[in-house]
């Protein structure tokens, strides 16, 4: 039995997000263009140069500058940032809904179609804010069934 083209692209992303280093939320994406050819992957992680060991992975924390949301990289972004090709008219397959930071950069990017795994973020004012600008600039979602992937190891992507 072989995989289908959204099974194997949705792998992609869910063995990208194994390399985030994100102990509570681990994000994969990866960018595919028209002709099924993957032209760009990314994972949630710090900007190049800024280290895993000095950087904080936690959250809730009053003082914002000790919790990650301030210096994290969204998958989303990372995979238009690591492309290496024309983005305009693809399809981006993520573990994660995107947020409305990210819709914006997959707007502008050119991207037409996202299939993601999980929406735990839905009901959010980023969610919902993410969801008018893609419907207003005409960007299809959809959400992808429940799909297995063994590898043997546990897959964390919440």
């Amino acid at each position: 039995m072989h995989i289908t083209w959204d099974e194997y692209f949705m792998g992609v992303a869910l063995l990208s997000a194994k390399r985030s280093k994100d102990p509570s939320t681990q994000v994969g994406a990866c960018l595919v263009n028209q002709d099924k050819r993957i032209i760009g992957i990314g994972y949630n992680g710090f900007p190049r140069g800024c280290s895993d060991d000095v950087f904080p992975w936690g959250k809730g924390n009053q003082d914002e500058l000790l919790n990650k949301y301030q210096y994290v990289v969204h998958a989303e972004a990372n995979a238009i940032l690591n492309s290496s090709g024309n983005i305009k008219g693809s399809t981006v397959y993520v573990t994660l809904f995107p947020c409305n930071e990210c819709a914006k950069l997959l707007i502008q990017s050119g991207v037409k179609h996202i299939v993601y795994m999980t929406d735990i973020h839905s009901g959010t004012v980023s969610t919902i804010a993410s969801k008018k600008m893609l419907d207003a600039a005409g960007v299809t979602y959809e959400k992808m069934p429940e799909i297995e992937i063994s590898l043997n190891s546990k897959w964390n992507i919440y």
